[in-house]
């Protein structure tokens, strides 16, 4: 168990009072204190906006701590630090530099790490100039990454939540949230149509050499300074494998004429866009069957990625 925290909490930018999963600010004090005292007097601040695999704090003004959450984010420590400096220098933005990785303290029972701290705003469309030009820029990481050489890295498995591989290892998890929305009455989901889409994607599999992928290519990941991509971030579930999860963001952030230009620039055959539209019919599913009625704000956003991909005949 995580020693307790300091009993009054700060609040982190998010609003929710910092602590989330046992982590607080006082922890990585402690922490850093006990195992890089050369950092112990930095300032230590939640970041505006933080993800829900691990708890990023701001150490100074030049460095990140990021702490997994829970046991099943662990084997993503040794793989960002194994990896990320073997992309970095292939990619066309700057990726998360390592510093230092951290040990198990304090009651703290995972391995962490101090990173490079990265300038910009996460991604979201009024801080982008012109978004058909920053999803050419999204594209251009995302070939970038599938151009970086793949020898012997971590095949898509648990450690990447199975992104890389088939999206048949979700195929039950589908089915369930189909079955639970068609039994709640006026939720106005086409679940035959998402049926139709899934039923395609599992058709086919990825027949080339595997690729590296990220896992999770969405606006919380993209930072941008001046209207323009600047880095991306949490390489968490990256992996080698199939590339088509890392397209699914075409309908997450992008339509109309972005949308356009986004698939003109990343290619890529039918069978491995059906393949994506999959990977978010299924993560939209599971989503609004567990939301709809606890978490509308949210289920509202996975059910406007499901409603895009749905009307999209491309």
């Amino acid at each position: 168990m995580i020693e307790s925290s300091e009993s009054n909490s700060p609040v982190d930018g998010g609003g929710r009072a910092d602590g989330r999963a046992g982590i607080d600010a006082a922890l990585v004090r402690r922490l850093l204190a006990e195992q890089f005292p050369q950092w112990a007097g930095l300032p230590v601040a939640p970041v505006p906006v933080d993800g829900w695999d691990n708890r990023t704090y701001r150490l100074g003004d030049a460095m990140t701590v990021r702490l997994p959450t829970a046991e099943g984010y662990v084997p993503a420590v040794a793989k960002e630090n194994r990896w990320l400096p073997v992309l970095a220098p292939q990619l066309p933005v700057p990726v998360p530099p390592l510093l230092a990785t951290g040990e198990p303290g304090c009651g703290y029972p995972y391995p962490w790490s101090v990173r490079g701290w990265l300038a910009g705003e996460t991604a979201r469309a009024e801080r982008i100039g012109d978004l058909a030009e920053f999803a050419v820029s999204v594209a251009g990481f995302v070939r970038a990454l599938q151009r970086a050489d793949a020898s012997g890295g971590p095949a898509a498995g648990a450690h990447s939540f199975h992104r890389g591989g088939p999206p048949a290892h979700y195929d039950d998890e589908t089915r369930q949230a189909l079955a639970t929305l068609r039994r709640r009455p006026g939720h106005g989901i086409d679940t035959d149509r998402a049926e139709r889409i899934w039923d395609e994607a599992l058709t086919s599999r990825w027949e080339d050499q595997p690729v590296w992928f990220h896992g999770d290519i969405a606006h919380g990941n993209l930072l941008v300074e001046d209207g323009r991509l600047a880095a991306v971030i949490d390489f968490g579930t990256c992996g080698v494998g199939d590339p088509a999860c890392d397209l699914v963001i075409a309908w997450t952030m992008f339509s109309g004429r972005s949308r356009q230009a986004f698939r003109a620039a990343v290619g890529h055959d039918p069978a491995t866009w059906s393949r994506a539209r999959g990977w978010l019919v299924w993560k939209s599913l599971i989503c609004l069957a567990d939301q709809i009625d606890t978490d509308p704000a949210s289920a509202a956003e996975h059910r406007r990625s499901l409603d895009e991909v749905l009307a999209d005949e491309g």
